[in-house]
């Protein structure tokens, strides 16, 4: 499992949100998933330190609201 940032975007309006899936293509399909019409994509650079997670987290979605 991994976690990472991903920024989403509608008109002027973004944020980003932190999320915990098996993929960074995981990641971003739950993120599209949540947030129809909008746009996203993962936040770079990658935090190396809490990139990957144990698997005692639920098997997949938003960890958090990250501050924009």
């Amino acid at each position: 499992m991994i976690k990472i940032a991903i920024e989403v975007r509608s008109s002027a309006a973004r944020f980003k949100v932190a999320l915990v899936a098996e993929s960074i293509e995981g990641a971003l399909e739950i993120a599209k998933r949540y947030n129809p019409g909008k746009g996203c994509k993962v936040v770079f650079p990658i935090d190396p330190q809490s990139f990957f997670v144990g698997d005692d987290l639920e098997r997949g979605g938003v960890v958090g609201k990250i501050a924009a």
